[in-house]
């Protein structure tokens, strides 16, 4: 498959993907909210910066991308063309989230990762998101 954009044309859109405030989170957020749960944003001083912190439960959800955290749905597809690049690139995000998990876990912070796909179920995620964040540490 061949691209139709310029090189160009393909960096300004591709400059243009948001790293938060993005649909699924703020979907999970407002599902978060209205089921009663308060909490802060964008955590810098922890790994990974989660999107979403509760510190007095010492949890943190974060809202990943099934395309760029490459999550097992069809969301998740590889482009064609610059594959090595590509994988590379997909390699470098699972590695770098999977180092956040292990070392939230180790400064004792229990973690949820909540995908793209799952946000698009309200219902369903509803009860996971109460799960989680009513069972004790």
């Amino acid at each position: 498959m061949v691209d139709n954009l310029s090189p160009e044309e393909r960096s300004r859109l591709m400059s243009r993907v948001r790293g938060k405030d993005t649909k699924p989170e703020m979907a999970v957020r407002r599902l978060v909210h209205r089921l009663g749960f308060r909490f802060r944003l964008h955590r810098h001083d922890l790994p990974g910066s989660p999107d979403l912190v509760f510190p007095i439960r010492k949890k943190v959800i974060f809202v990943h991308g099934c395309y760029w955290h490459r999550h097992n749905c069809k969301k998740a597809t590889t482009p064609k063309t610059n594959v090595d690049f590509w994988q590379k690139k997909f390699d470098d995000n699972i590695m770098r989230d999977n180092k956040n998990l292990i070392d939230l876990a180790e400064m004792g912070w229990e973690t949820m990762v909540v995908w793209q796909c799952e946000a698009e179920k309200p219902d369903e995620l509803a009860d996971l998101l109460v799960d989680f964040l009513e069972t004790a540490s």
